[in-house]
């Protein structure tokens, strides 16, 4: 079996001179193959980005797109592929986009090596360690506590037991902040697991601190990307000062960014997105260090049903992936994209026994999305 073509779509539901928010554009990559077998991945990120670096003719030795690359490879080669895409796109690619786009690939090869093979991803990965993972439910809050509150009990009557939310303008306004969440705390009550998001916008150690001091009569299961992930130094203080977890690491990418994260940052939980990281491939050797530092991994994920099949598939496989994040975007290509998406019940998400990731994909949302740029 060898790959013949890399194919890129860009989708985006608001038009391209509008704003657009999460969940509301996406890149979906398909893997060619001349036995007839097709894979499918994505990345989380500027689908022209990805575009780009998939399908760049080449400028020099470390300058391939990652198309040349992969054309006339066997596709279940993955870990030789990975390394061949690493260093053929080193010059421009070796964090960010360049390893957003080797995602979206990575994540095609394994299903492509899944159905190959007739079993589910999680097998080829080692074994099923569960049959069901905890699923939280993330939501963009509202400006009101009130209708904050209001969002929250709609999730636990949904069956979710554990809620995060972050975006929009929380964590701009301190005081609003902290009436937002004492009011989604008091409606959900206290057996209900309660993070939040701050996508960084506390900035400093010193804000950071203050604010996490306030919020610890509400009982936060973690504080998530108080302060930039750059700021190691300042994470590292946090984790240590404050008694809420404190969690980080969406937006790295590759092991090697995570191990300076988790051995200079110390975050108590990191949070690598397998449609940014690396890919699942990628995705194995940061949960192996997480592992061997003590710290927990509990993976991001606010995009489409691919992303979301993708790291149940990769958790199912972790000895210790029982918690994973369940996007609660309204976004057509958060809940159309994929016609069979990922069972959610009772505050668990079922793990599929099917080869590949499972997925068949919506064409009708394909067709009215895709833009070509």
């Amino acid at each position: 079996m060898i790959i013949t073509d890399v194919d890129v779509i860009c989708l985006r539901i608001p038009a391209r001179e509008a704003t657009c928010v999460w969940g509301e554009d996406a890149v979906i990559v398909r893997v060619h193959t001349d036995l007839g077998i097709t894979g499918i991945g994505e990345s989380d990120t500027s689908p022209m980005a990805v575009k780009a670096f998939i399908e760049t003719p080449n400028s020099n030795l470390a300058c391939f797109g990652l198309r040349d690359i992969l054309v006339g490879e066997n596709p279940l080669e993955i870990g030789r592929l990975w390394d061949k895409m690493y260093e053929a796109s080193s010059y421009m690619g070796r964090r960010g986009g360049g390893i957003h786009a080797m995602s979206a690939v990575d994540i095609a090869l394994w299903d492509i090596a899944s159905q190959h093979y007739g079993v589910p991803v999680h097998t080829l990965l080692g074994g099923k360690y569960r049959k069901k993972i905890k699923a939280y439910g993330t939501f963009i809050p509202d400006d009101s506590p009130e209708e904050c509150a209001r969002l929250a009990l709609d999730l636990v009557d949904k069956g979710f037991r554990a809620l995060k939310f972050g975006g929009g303008s929380f964590g701009l306004n301190p005081e609003g902040d902290v009436a937002v969440v004492r009011a989604v705390r008091e409606a959900v009550g206290p057996e209900i697991e309660l993070m939040i998001d701050m996508v960084s916008r506390w900035r400093t150690y010193g804000h950071a601190l203050a604010m996490s001091r306030r919020l610890e009569p509400f009982n936060l299961s973690w504080i998530e990307e108080p302060v930039p992930s750059d700021h190691l130094d300042a994470y590292a203080r946090l984790t240590s000062a404050t008694s809420q977890k404190v969690s980080g690491g969406e937006i790295l990418t590759t092991r090697y960014e995570f191990r300076d994260f988790i051995e200079q940052g110390k975050p108590d939980i990191v949070q690598p997105d397998i449609t940014r990281c690396g890919g699942i491939s990628e995705m194995k050797k940061i949960a192996d260090l997480a592992d061997l530092n003590g710290v927990q991994l509990v993976p991001h994920g606010f995009s489409t049903g691919i992303l979301l099949s993708a790291t149940v598939q990769f958790l199912a496989a972790c000895p210790h992936g029982d918690l994973m994040e369940y996007s609660l975007s309204d976004s057509a290509l958060a809940t159309d994209l994929v016609e069979n998406p990922i069972t959610f019940e009772d505050g668990y998400v079922t793990v599929p026994d099917t080869p590949g990731l499972g997925i068949t994909l919506n064409d009708e949302i394909i067709n009215r999305y895709r833009v070509d740029f």
